[in-house]
């Protein structure tokens, strides 16, 4: 199937860099404060995708995003909900913890979302490339190759490097693994801004969010955390239909389980995020 791409040509300026909304409008919100104070408009906001996810208000997400209107590409979660699938196509293990959670906040989500919100997500591109101090950058959710692919700081640059080959990209930014990392290596770099749905594993409330800056004339970035109002996100998830281990994970800022992560990333878990 061909992907879709959108071109956003020649950006400036700070750029703002998030994922994984998952539904968590308390998140969203304090990231839309964020770049309001530090004078970002929304067409230098960019999401790596997965706006509707675990948390407790996705109809009410994407309808602060769509006012916010920042830019954004479709992840597995949105490419699923367009489709009218029965699961949220995020490559977990048949069986695992992580799947069988998947089969009450994706039918839960699925449940609450209206179709004006559903005729948003089905319209987000695929990919998002522009032009960013002198760099080639291209955006993907998990990889280029496959929207569900889980990247991680210790994957492989051999499994890095295909993407960058496709078209000669100086810069990609990914979502999809839920951490936040980057990766500089023969003059490429793969960044991760994190997500601000669920916290990275790390023992802290706090998600992540990056920053692109060219005032140097260079292309810099910065990873940052994100306080919000996590203990409402906790509240209205323990609704009955969600999991509860979800809600908990909001608090504790660890994760239930580390089916998905390499032992790198699985052995650091609440040990904070080392970037």
């Amino acid at each position: 199937m061909d992907k879709k791409i959108e071109h956003l040509g020649q950006l400036s300026g700070k750029t703002l860099l998030f994922g994984g909304v998952y539904s968590n409008l308390q998140a969203l919100e304090a990231l839309k404060q964020v770049a309001e104070a530090e004078n970002i408009s929304p067409e230098n906001c960019i999401c790596t995708g997965d706006i509707v996810g675990y948390c407790a208000q996705p109809e009410e997400t994407v309808q602060l995003f769509k006012i916010w209107n920042p830019r954004s590409l479709a992840g597995n979660v949105e490419i699923q909900l367009s489709e009218g699938a029965e699961d949220c196509g995020c490559d977990f293990k048949k069986g695992s913890r992580c799947d069988g959670f998947s089969q009450q906040w994706y039918p839960y989500a699925q449940s609450l979302l209206s179709q004006n919100s559903l005729a948003f997500l089905k319209q987000l591109p695929d990919h998002l490339t522009f032009n960013y101090a002198g760099k080639k950058v291209m955006v993907v959710h998990g990889s280029y190759f496959n929207t569900s692919e889980f990247i991680f700081k210790s994957t492989p640059w051999e499994t890095k490097a295909l993407n960058f080959n496709l078209d000669q990209s100086d810069v990609i930014i990914a979502g999809h693994c839920g951490l936040p990392f980057n990766d500089l290596q023969n003059n490429k770099l793969w960044l991760n801004p994190g997500v601000i749905g669920m916290p990275a594993n790390d023992g802290n409330q706090t998600v992540w969010y990056a920053i692109l800056d060219d005032s140097t004339g260079k292309l810099e970035y910065k990873h940052h955390t994100l306080n919000y109002n996590y203990r409402l996100t906790n509240t209205l998830m323990q609704n009955g239909l969600l999991p509860e281990e979800y809600a908990r994970t909001i608090v504790t800022g660890i994760w239930d389980n580390t089916e998905i992560l390499p032992a790198v990333e699985s052995g650091l878990q609440g040990f904070g995020i080392n970037l």
